[in-house]
């Protein structure tokens, strides 16, 4: 199921439930390139592509996918509510005008429930599967530890996902025909943008629970019981990987322009940047990353995972006055690292 446009989302909510539990498409916006499946399945990630790419910017949105295939359903012993506690909801339409701003926005089609995209794609709890894993997996990462690899063991507020234990033999082709193909073409944009402009800046855009304590659980930390209901996070986090993922002028940009905005704003706390912050940052190759990570109360129900309309219509706009504001950036020369 496709529907036209963002503000589709505000209306559609019954449906969307319905649509999920049947596994269907629930894509939002009209489609410029969609990638090829090799698989049964919906192609893995959609891409918003400008008539002519104007601007040296990639923006990206690995956690707003809302495609749940029947067989994750099948396995989960979560309600297709809980199983939604993790996604970045309604991300990609925030950032939807990237692509008239003359830039593109790669967005994920499967939910991060089903393959994270934001970390490495061997990066995975053994104790997940009934088989072994191969020898080149990542599992003594603490995102692993906590349930939050590549394929999640939890989603947000700790909950476990699965019935049981997991085939690896099965699940491998949610890295090999999803995880993999998503960063091919991710590479690919930042190449071509590096290429075209001497330079690229790769625009990772989040969302994040409203309070400190749901965010330290969906990081897989430990949080005292006296300490949940409190903490607000701020309006926004922007994670530069303390300055190593992109150069100054960057993060000092988005910081202003949000702030000008009247939305309060930290740095790399709680969150620094994920893989895709850390793995595509090199300022120092001409390849710039930040993460930015918005907070869901600015602009939907957290516990009935609805849009608040102006809220959301006011955001939106607020966004594309912030990829307005970036265009005017130019990071074309090498700079040395943030020191350690």
């Amino acid at each position: 199921m496709v529907f036209p446009s963002k503000k589709n989302v505000l209306r559609w909510q019954a449906l969307e439930i319905l649509g999920i539990t049947r596994g269907m498409d629930l894509h939002l916006t009209p489609r410029k390139f969609k990638a090829r499946t090799t698989f049964f399945g919906p192609a893995p990630f959609d891409i918003d592509l400008p008539v002519t790419q104007t601007q040296a910017l990639v923006f990206n949105s690995p956690h707003s996918g809302r495609y749940y295939p029947e067989r994750l359903l099948r396995l989960s012993r979560l309600d297709a509510i809980d199983l939604r506690r993790s996604e970045d909801f309604y991300v990609d339409l925030l950032f939807e005008d990237a692509a008239t701003a003359g830039a593109p926005l790669l967005k994920a089609t499967y939910p991060r429930v089903y393959i994270d995209l934001n970390r490495e794609p061997y990066e995975l709890d053994p104790t997940m599967f009934y088989d072994r894993l191969p020898p080149y997996a990542k599992s003594d990462s603490d995102r692993v530890y906590s349930g939050y690899g590549s394929i999640p063991r939890v989603v947000a507020y700790d909950m476990d996902i699965y019935k049981s234990k997991l085939r690896f033999t099965k699940e491998q082709s949610r890295i090999e025909n999803i995880h993999k193909p998503y960063h091919r073409a991710l590479r690919d944009l930042l190449a071509k943008t590096r290429s075209m402009f001497g330079w690229a800046a790769l625009i990772d855009c989040h969302s994040m629970p409203s309070s400190r304590s749901m965010s330290m659980l969906s990081l897989g930390r430990y949080i005292k019981a006296e300490e949940k209901d409190g903490n607000p996070n701020p309006d926004f986090v922007l994670g530069d990987r303390y300055g190593h993922s992109c150069g100054p002028e960057l993060s000092d940009l988005i910081e202003e322009t949000l702030t000008r905005q009247g939305y309060s704003v930290l740095r790399n706390n709680p969150y620094a940047g994920g893989y895709c912050t850390k793995h595509y940052g090199k300022p120092a190759d001409n390849i710039h990353a930040i993460q930015i990570e918005i907070n869901r109360s600015l602009y939907m129900d957290e516990v009935n995972l609805e849009p608040k309309v102006p809220a959301f219509e006011r955001l939106t706009a607020d966004m594309s006055d912030l990829v307005g504001e970036l265009t005017g950036l130019n990071l074309g020369q090498a700079r040395p690292l943030a020191a350690e």
